[in-house]
């Protein structure tokens, strides 16, 4: 399956020293190659750069692992396909427009026997089971709230409802962003950290890259970032509890909630995973 990487700042801040790291999984250090995206958010607008090449042979991939763009939202991805050809429509992340806003979505797993009926409202371009699942998150977003835009806490709860009911069918982990917040969600494995003063170094664990970032921030920086596995091996990271969705605003995690989802339950035979019919705010 597929790799996830995300990044909510409370200020612009550039990707480029995870995005080395997360890279070198397309080919080099795992074979996630079956293509690559990354977004940047601009307000309501966001940079999206795509190939259907691995981000290791890419050009496109190569000019953001050393052009430092600046954004307070990011989510990029690379591709182990399990459902749809190799091909440009199928890469992620994928985009849409929602109350005037771009939203990106970016998945990692493999669902089956998802046939959601949608309206027409958002269709896929492509053929795999993520673009279907971010088309149908939005369609329920819609019916929820109609065309006047809720708040990022409201979305949360809404998201809160619906994805537990997509995992049902499958692996479900995902990055979800407008450019306000970064939504996440994990069935079976995400991490997370955050990065704020005072500052430490970080070393990578796939390629021989360190950086102090005491050197380079200033104490109003915090950054929060989400990968599907660890990408130092000297910070300590996060796992999410399965069923676990949080919400990150600012650089750090603001609402989470663990949703309830039988299948799961089942499968990781935890007692202590309880259900939440509510987000918990730290």
């Amino acid at each position: 399956m597929c790799q996830l990487l995300g990044m909510n700042c409370a200020t612009p801040t550039d990707i480029t020293f995870s995005f080395r790291g997360f890279s070198q999984r397309a080919g080099i250090t795992s074979d996630h190659s079956d293509g690559f995206g990354i977004a940047f958010f601009e307000d309501k607008a966001c940079r999206l750069f795509v190939d259907n090449q691995s981000a290791v042979e890419s050009p496109i991939a190569e000019f953001v692992r050393n052009y430092p763009i600046k954004s307070r939202n990011v989510i990029a991805h690379i591709r182990k396909a399990t459902q749809g050809k190799i091909t440009l429509e199928n890469s992620h992340p994928f985009i849409r427009e929602l109350w005037g806003r771009q939203w990106i979505f970016a998945h990692n797993g493999d669902l089956h026997n998802f046939h959601p009926r949608l309206s027409g409202q958002f269709t896929p371009v492509g053929n795999t089971d993520s673009e279907l699942a971010f088309c149908y998150l939005l369609e329920h977003l819609v019916q929820k709230f109609g065309y006047v835009e809720p708040s990022v806490q409201d979305v949360f709860h809404a998201l809160e409802e619906i994805s537990p009911t997509i995992a049902e069918h499958g692996t479900f982990n995902f990055c979800l962003s407008n450019g306000q917040a970064l939504y996440s969600y994990a069935t079976t494995k995400l991490h997370w950290i955050v990065r704020e003063y005072p500052f430490q170094p970080a070393r990578l664990i796939d390629i021989d890259v360190e950086v102090d970032f005491s050197q380079v921030t200033t104490p109003e920086d915090r950054v929060a970032v989400i990968t599907t596995e660890p990408l130092t091996d000297n910070e300590a990271w996060f796992a999410y509890t399965p069923g676990e969705m949080i919400l990150f605003q600012d650089g750090k995690p603001t609402l989470r909630t663990i949703t309830h989802v039988e299948r799961l339950v089942r499968e990781a035979r935890d007692p202590s995973l309880k259900r939440v019919t509510r987000a918990d705010q730290y």
